[in-house]
């Protein structure tokens, strides 16, 4: 994060859901580079970096706040974690309104409010696309998680209000080693990886690293509002299968019915047999250039061993 001349400026960041796969990578990304890092916890803070907050009783530690520069929430139940039973889907809906709500409303009581609050978000903010390929400007989609980002994205209107610079990050399918898409690597290495349903739905991903670089990107610029979070060329399911099946040098033979998919995803299947064509406009406006535009060179980054440390 430059300054005037080059000079590097070290900021103070506040991070809610930094135990998470994309805020433990953004933590160590931003710390590698010298800046400070406060992570929000849902206990009493034990160390110096620890702020603590109840997102469920609208509970933030302010004094913890001051003197951030900005603060980003990522913080959320996961959505392929469990079946979504009409409990799980209020807590994933609860998980990220609620906790927005309470770090807007946070950050506008600070005497010195930071410059930038970043929010999480995510395509799941346009519904169904099917072939059309969509951006910023798209109106969101219809159904649970079109509703769920819509709902998440206003919790934030305190902080947009106060004046803050308030960006909300659209994120796609993360390629990583661990999380939803690292639970599918076991199986290609088996042989025993394939296209999901008929395979023509699109898939909006983009790698860790990138993810984490976009993140910094939107708190180094003045981007604001909604900002799409995903590879520049969205896929389909048959190339990330047949990407898959390149990198790690197996077959994909085994194509997964769509009902079977429904008996054990439940609710989520209809998102993992949908399309969704998301291009990253504003990104690429700004001037951010991807380091794994490519969905083999996602895959072989995910993989590498040595890590890629992000920008």
């Amino acid at each position: 994060m430059g300054g005037a001349g080059g000079r590097l400026v070290f900021m103070r960041i506040a991070i809610a859901g930094a135990s998470g796969l994309i805020g433990t990578a953004l933590t160590r990304s931003l710390r590698l580079d010298g800046h400070e890092v406060v992570r929000l916890v849902r206990r009493p803070a034990r160390r110096g970096d620890e702020v603590e907050w109840d997102p469920v009783r609208q509970y933030v530690d302010t004094a913890g706040l001051v003197g951030c520069d900005a603060v980003v929430n990522l913080a959320g139940a996961g959505v392929g974690d469990h079946r979504w039973t009409e409990a799980y889907r209020r807590e994933i809906r609860d998980s990220r309104v609620l906790g927005t709500a309470a770090l807007a409303e946070a950050v506008t009581t600070l005497d010195t409010p930071p410059d930038v609050f970043l929010c999480g978000s995510a395509i799941g903010w346009y519904g169904e696309t099917g072939d059309r390929a969509v951006d910023e400007e798209a109106p969101p989609g219809d159904g649970f998680l079109p509703d769920v980002c819509v709902e998440w994205e206003e919790a934030a209107a305190p902080a947009e209000e106060a004046g803050i610079r308030t960006a909300y990050a659209r994120t796609g399918l993360v390629v990583a080693r661990e999380g939803a898409w690292g639970r599918m690597f076991p199986l290609f290495r088996a042989g025993l990886g394939g296209r999901l349903g008929d395979g023509r739905q699109y898939w909006s991903f983009i790698a860790l690293h990138d993810e984490v670089a976009a993140l910094r990107h939107i708190l180094d610029t003045p981007l604001a509002g909604p900002v799409n979070l995903t590879a520049p060329a969205p896929v389909t399911n048959r190339e990330v299968t047949a990407a898959m099946g390149r990198v790690l040098r197996r077959p994909t033979p085994f194509p997964v019915p769509g009902f079977a998919l429904r008996a054990v995803l439940g609710g989520l299947a209809g998102d993992v047999l949908g399309s969704q064509r998301v291009v990253p406009a504003r990104l690429l406006d700004s001037g951010f250039v991807f380091a794994f535009p490519g969905i083999d060179e996602a895959i072989a980054a995910a993989l590498d061993p040595r890590g890629v440390p992000a920008r």
